[in-house]
């Protein structure tokens, strides 16, 4: 049997498997790991600190931590377990199959019952304005036009949960917003 410099096993490599094929120091190496005795191809023991952090313990703690806190960040869950991002990213994507997701809005509209509750708790509050000439009334200032926005405290980052695979999508409630005008005055109902 004829025995191949580590240079022409790379030439015959490269005629067999192209672009796939190791590199000249690949097979260099390869060759002094033969010389000094090594008879397999698998990977030996290696000294340093195990991949030990996905483990059931963790899948366990991490799964427990995300059903009491559904916001949590993923930088909080890491400190508090000592994990660095790519386990914690295994962890939950590979072994628990969370994902986070944001609440989406779902338009809201208000039963006839509801809006007459609006309408009258208005009208309430006209009267007694005009019955006790608040002062406060005296101090608005008004225009022809006024703008107004939807204020929502949270950001969608801010609102988004952690999903189990058997769990619902979040939502939240969009209001229908009606104004009624009277005496001057608009009210938001």
């Amino acid at each position: 049997m004829r025995k191949f410099s580590p240079k022409e096993s790379h030439i015959q490599l490269q005629d067999t498997f192209g672009e796939k094929s190791p590199s000249l120091a690949t097979v260099y190496n390869w060759y002094g790991e033969f010389n000094r005795g090594r008879k397999t191809l698998s990977d030996e023991m290696r000294s340093g600190r195990p991949a030990d952090a996905v483990n059931p313990e963790n899948i366990q703690k991490v799964k427990k931590i995300i059903k009491n806190e559904r916001r949590i960040i993923i930088d909080e869950i890491m400190s508090h377990l000592d994990i660095s991002r790519g386990s914690l990213h295994a962890l939950l994507h590979e072994h628990l199959l969370v994902r986070k997701v944001a609440t989406r809005w779902i338009p809201h509209k208000l039963s006839e019952e509801q809006m007459t509750t609006r309408v009258d708790w208005c009208k309430f509050m006209i009267r007694k304005f005009d019955y006790d000439r608040s002062k406060l009334l005296n101090t608005l200032i008004t225009g022809d036009e006024t703008w107004i926005y939807q204020y929502d405290p949270e950001t969608k980052q801010q609102s988004s949960i952690w999903l189990f695979p058997d769990d619902d999508p979040p939502s939240k409630i969009e209001t229908c917003t009606k104004w009624q005008q009277a005496n001057g005055r608009q009210f938001h109902l």
